[in-house]
């Protein structure tokens, strides 16, 4: 019995110890999963913006300032607070339509800043003859 007495005072204030040793880290850890789970999340909101900004752009009629302006819209209506300082690209030539949305992922741990983007390509809508000519 002594034994176990003497060993149990040796012991005292090691739970502690490790507590102040875990706790930080288990910590971490469950931050890091929420901030990866955000720039998942924020690259879902990107592509989903560059998507229905290529289908406003790439139309008859569209422009690439219709596609920008529809893809803000779309970034502003999910929320702007997972991907922050939101960017909307696009580029529109004859034959090809292009989008890129990039932005900011909102910090969960400090000091660690991670970027998402999403991208959508497409050929441009326009007209032409029976026999593959432009009007």
């Amino acid at each position: 019995m002594a034994v176990f007495v003497r060993r149990w005072r040796a012991d005292r204030g090691s739970a502690t110890t490790q507590m102040v040793l875990v706790v930080p880290v288990l910590l971490l850890v469950a931050l890091l999963v929420v901030q990866f789970a955000l720039v998942w999340h924020a690259r879902h909101l990107a592509q989903y913006a560059a998507q229905r900004a290529l289908a406003t752009a790439r139309t008859y009629a569209g422009t690439a300032a219709g596609g920008r302006a529809q893809g803000e819209r779309s970034l502003a209506a999910l929320g702007s607070r997972i991907l922050t300082r939101p960017s909307v690209t696009v580029d529109r030539t004859a034959t090809l339509t292009a989008v890129r949305v990039r932005g900011r992922v909102m910090a969960v741990v400090p000091g660690l800043h991670l970027y998402a983007s999403g991208t959508a390509a497409g050929p441009t809508e326009r007209l032409t003859t029976p026999g593959g000519g432009h009007l």
